[in-house]
């Protein structure tokens, strides 16, 4: 048996492991990048849950990219919460100042109340 095989239905090349031809996978430049937190808990939710999809990107090599693309915006979006929901609560720098008990506590609330906000439209969507 011959050690490597390429199958031209597919494109892949194989290399022999024992008894298996295992698809000969390598990373491009592009697929190196971190993926963030963010990206790690949608990978997650994917394996799980969308097993499917999850395999079909890993075999295209497309699964980083699009792993630190929702990373991306997760963080964008989770930045813009916090500002917006800061600001419609009347949670400024001066209240940092004079009562920075206070104000930690309610930033504590809005980043839980953004980081809620992301997971349910972006990760675990």
């Amino acid at each position: 048996m011959d050690k490597y095989i390429f199958d031209e239905s597919n494109g892949l090349w194989y290399e022999l492991q024992g008894d298996y031809y295992i698809p000969c996978l390598i990373l491009s430049e592009d697929e190196t990048q971190p993926i963030g937190l963010w990206g790690q808990l949608h990978r997650a939710y994917l394996m799980e849950h969308k097993h499917l999809i999850y395999t079909t990107m890993l075999l295209e090599g497309t699964l980083n990219r699009y792993l630190a693309d929702i990373n991306q915006q997760a963080e964008q979006m989770f930045h813009r919460l916090i500002k917006e929901m800061a600001a419609k609560q009347g949670v400024t720098e001066t209240l940092k100042a004079e009562r920075p008990w206070e104000w930690i506590g309610l930033m504590n609330n809005i980043q839980a109340c953004a980081r809620e906000v992301v997971n349910n439209e972006l990760i675990y969507a």
